[in-house]
């Protein structure tokens, strides 16, 4: 999906965006182990990598989908969000990219690195002629929606989830 790797500038620091390998899942792990909210989802001691490789293998053979990264100094992952083409009938056959897990380093937030990112996505949805950029985000991350509505995004839609007893 990803069109070529890019290069984000913030704060006199460069970043490397590019699509994960499986050698970054470690890293993407520990960056979504300092969600707060989301820390019943978490890893513990006895989760193994299994259920991690299979759900990279299935996001990285599908050209619908890109697992982004964005690599500071040293090639450390210090962001990440998981970009998805979706095609439609809707709005006259529209294409849509649905952004999700958007991740930024603790030590990062608020530097702008997040912003940074998501107008990379925006770009990258340009260049593939995406008309519609949509992305959820819980409703208790107040800080995240009002950093959304300052990039332009609006609280068009409620979203809904169901999860499934056969879920993790």
């Amino acid at each position: 999906m990803l069109l070529t790797d890019g290069k984000l500038l913030v704060q006199d620091q460069n970043y490397l965006v590019r699509e994960a390998r499986t050698e970054d899942l470690e890293q993407i792990i520990a960056l979504m182990a300092e969600d707060e909210i989301r820390s019943a989802e978490q890893p513990d001691a006895t989760d193994g990598p299994e259920h991690y490789l299979e759900a990279f293998g299935e996001i990285d053979a599908d050209p619908a989908h890109a697992l982004i990264v964005v690599e500071g100094m040293g090639g450390k992952i210090v962001g990440t969000m998981q970009l998805t083409t979706l095609p439609g009938l809707a709005r006259r056959a529209a294409k849509r990219m649905q952004i999700e897990a958007v991740r930024v380093a603790s030590e990062l937030r608020g530097g702008g690195l997040g912003t940074q990112m998501i107008r990379w996505a925006i770009c990258e949805a340009e260049h593939k002629g995406i008309s519609l950029i949509q992305l959820t985000s819980d409703a208790q991350r107040q800080d995240a929606h009002r950093f959304y509505q300052k990039l332009g995004f609006t609280a068009s839609h409620v979203g809904f989830k169901m999860r499934l007893a056969t879920g993790q």
